[in-house]
């Protein structure tokens, strides 16, 4: 990750400290956006020694994130602290815990704990991670104050919170009676769109020497999120164009005509495989992340459609007495792809024809025509579908924490939603209950195509699947203007 702060100021270290099998690993994975980083299990105690990432800005190291075995025996090593400590001696919270740090426990029964306690004093603060799905128990209580022994800021980070299970109430509660009121919710799995923000501003109250520097990594989170917003709609763009723009020649005859089809359908399914494999890549996320899907292709539109006035224009072609003939021919099914129920939608083919004038600058394409040939490019459909399951994928890739361990679930009818399948989190709900989001798809299911792809319907050199593709400017402004339309809340 990369921040606009100066390489001079002095590097920002922070312990991420916690019970077992809170998400402190969690947490870091998402703020540094590496899911690869240590290693997630359901079993307590994953983490047994401490890892370290970092933060860069403009290739210097900004902050130094430090991730923690989690603290098991709260209760004996406060007794234990007890009993280190003379009798008629006073020591503050540092001294005890440096005491403890010299004495034989700290490297047998208490090991694990000491391990958090030496770095949290070499750090400048702690983000300490609960799981408020968790009742507040004691043995919270003496973590707490242990860590609070060292001398430094804490900042309780609140994870789970869309779960159903979640106690934050009680939570915010305790931590209050314990002195913590600055607090946060960051849910590792599902965080909030300014969930990093929030985190940052927190810090910065808490450690004004550090505040320009959290409030220049705040800022960079923000723009970095609106860099990756905009790179996704541009790749949906060029998705969209490559299949509209996109035809098949088949030669006269039943079987001829079947072989193309079964062509384009492989074409522009695995065209839209790339468009995910490239969504998820630019959020750093997998293909295990979301398994991939084939995309039920029907109604394929038959025709070269060369009658939209750009396309007349650019073959010289003049507008007169065309000629238009055809016959509807498709069908009518429930289309179910990705978790994605979008009902009864019918896919209509359609054929057209007409007078050419500059015929000469169609080419082979053309005099194809003339012998007999068929060309086939995708429904208007098609296109919708294309555009509703890559805005739904954008969409919850924006929403996903890089702690995520079950694969994206893209569910869009609220029906649907609110009976999913147990285990099913908050997050894989979201798109289903989003009514802006609702309402842009709606748009795409109802509303006509945006001229720049009925443009591209008679422009086939714009798809990047043709040999002689030409990515001209023209091309470039329609995948711009597209990526805009895309973007339309």
């Amino acid at each position: 990750m990369t921040t606009s702060a100066t390489s001079s100021r002095r590097v920002l270290r922070l312990a991420v400290v916690g019970h077992t099998n809170t998400g402190k690993t969690s947490l870091l994975r998402t703020l540094t956006r590496d899911a690869g980083f240590g290693q997630i299990e359901d079993s307590p105690g994953t983490t047994r020694h401490v890892e370290g990432t970092r933060l860069l800005v403009e290739g210097a190291v900004a902050i130094e994130l430090f991730d923690t075995p989690g603290m098991e025996d709260g209760i004996a090593l406060l007794d234990y602290l007890e009993r280190l400590t003379p009798p008629g001696q006073r020591m503050d919270g540092p001294e005890r815990i440096q005491r403890f740090l010299q004495s034989p426990e700290s490297e047998r029964r208490f090991e694990q704990e000491a391990r958090v306690l030496r770095r949290l004093l070499d750090c400048d603060a702690g983000l300490y991670v609960v799981d408020v799905r968790d009742p507040v128990l004691g043995k919270h209580k003496d973590e707490l104050a242990l860590l609070a022994s060292c001398g430094h800021p804490l900042l309780p980070v609140l994870n789970f919170t869309n779960s159903r299970e979640q106690r934050l109430g009680a939570w915010r509660s305790a931590l209050a009676r314990l002195g913590l009121h600055a607090m946060v919710e960051f849910d590792t799995v599902a965080p909030a769109l300014d969930g990093e923000a929030q985190l940052y501003d927190k810090l910065a109250l808490l450690m004004d020497e550090h505040a320009g520097l959290l409030v220049e990594l705040k800022q960079d989170v923000t723009r970095q999120k609106q860099v990756r917003h905009e790179d996704g709609l541009r790749l949906i763009a060029e998705l969209m164009v490559d299949v509209a723009a996109w035809r098949v020649s088949a030669e006269p005859g039943e079987e001829e005509i079947k072989a193309a089809t079964q062509a384009l359908r492989r074409q522009i399914r695995d065209r839209e495989a790339a468009c995910v494999s490239a969504l998820l890549k630019r959020y750093n996320f997998s293909s295990r992340d979301f398994p991939a899907h084939t995309l039920p292709l029907e109604g394929e539109r038959w025709g070269m459609d060369l009658f939209h006035p750009q396309a007349l224009k650019d073959y010289g072609v003049q507008i007169g007495k065309g000629v238009a003939a055809g016959a509807m021919a498709g069908a009518t099914l429930d289309v179910f792809t990705a978790g994605l129920s979008l009902g009864a939608a019918t896919l209509l083919g359609a054929a057209a024809g007409g007078l050419w004038q500059g015929a000469d600058r169609l080419g082979k394409r053309i005099m194809g025509r003339m012998r007999g040939y068929q060309e086939l490019s995708v429904d208007d459909a098609v296109l919708r579908l294309l555009a509703i399951r890559q805005l739904a994928l954008l969409h919850a890739l924006e929403r996903r924490g890089h702690a995520a361990q079950t694969p994206i679930n893209i569910e869009l009818d609220p029906m649907t939603a609110a009976s999913a399948k147990p285990g099913a989190s908050e997050s894989d709900l979201d798109l289903a209950h989003d009514k802006d989001f609702q309402r842009q798809l709606e748009r795409w299911r109802k509303q006509d195509l945006p001229e720049v792809l009925v443009e591209a319907r008679s422009q086939p050199q714009w798809s990047a699947l043709s040999e002689h593709y030409e990515n001209q400017s023209r091309r470039k402004q329609a995948v711009r203007t597209l990526a805009q339309k895309l973007g339309q809340a």
